[in-house]
């Protein structure tokens, strides 16, 4: 059998995250009263007894939160021209590969990965890219993830460093991080400071001219064994016209019991 290392992130109530979720949760006893009410029988009518209901919770939340994957529609109605996929129109060749694993947790909080830094990542593990590959992106923010100093904590892509992977035929990038971007924070500060071109350089520049897709809030990322040689597993719940949606991310290690 294959070894498979979950990279997921859990929907909770009173998460980090900033994306909102709650879940309101119903035991079997509860259920059970629902269902009777439902269809006008009592409690103790119930077969086998009055805890015959099947468990079930409610869920509130964006398709955003946790850990989820983006469309191309999340960055604008158009790329290039064209009318942007939403989730349920995305390929799901694109979110089936051979994964590589790049590694910037040592870099600072509002870190800008360039180009160059990508190219040192590559060399420094002996991979070279190529089409279909999913490259997935720690920047340490999921350590972070249960901290006030989550949000504050990342560094991220900038836009000719996400050029360079698309050139190279990448569909889809993943990160640990809640954006593939740097920090909100210091973007927010860049953006009022007038550094327009900082904000958001991969999600509304270059998700809006080349085509392709993030996951985001990866977790488990230091589990991986090693930066290659795994297949990574991320399909999107079908939510049709969604501009995202949550993901149970996996890494699959085939040669591995």
């Amino acid at each position: 059998m294959a070894r498979i290392i979950d990279l997921s992130v859990p929907l909770r109530n009173n998460s980090f995250d900033a994306s909102p979720q709650e879940i309101v949760y119903y035991a079997h006893r509860e259920r059970a009263r629902i269902i009777c009410k439902q269809h006008g029988i009592a409690p103790d009518d119930l077969y086998p007894d009055a805890t015959a209901g099947g468990a079930n919770e409610v869920l509130t939340l964006g398709s955003h939160a946790g850990t989820h994957v983006d469309a191309p529609y999340h960055y604008g109605a158009e790329v290039a021209g064209a009318v942007a996929k939403t989730i349920d129109q995305v390929p799901l060749e694109w979110c089936y590969g051979d994964g590589v694993l790049l590694d910037f947790a040592d870099r600072p909080a509002g870190y800008v990965i360039t180009a160059q830094d990508l190219q040192q990542a590559l060399a420094k593990i002996g991979y070279a890219l190529k089409p279909g590959d999913i490259v997935i992106i720690r920047t340490g923010a999921h350590e972070r993830f249960e901290r006030p100093d989550y949000f504050e904590s990342q560094c991220g892509l900038g836009a000719e460093a996400l050029e360079f992977l698309l050139d190279r035929g990448i569909r889809t990038v993943a990160t640990d991080a809640y954006s593939l971007d740097t920090s909100i924070p210091h973007m927010i500060r860049a953006l009022k400071a007038g550094e327009k071109e900082r904000y958001f350089p991969v999600h509304f520049q270059v998700g809006r001219r080349r085509e392709h897709i993030h996951a985001e809030k990866l977790g488990n990322l230091d589990k991986l064994p090693r930066p290659s040689g795994f297949k990574v597993a991320m399909f999107p719940v079908k939510i049709e016209r969604g501009s995202g949606a949550w993901a149970r991310v996996v890494a699959i290690f085939e040669d591995e019991p």
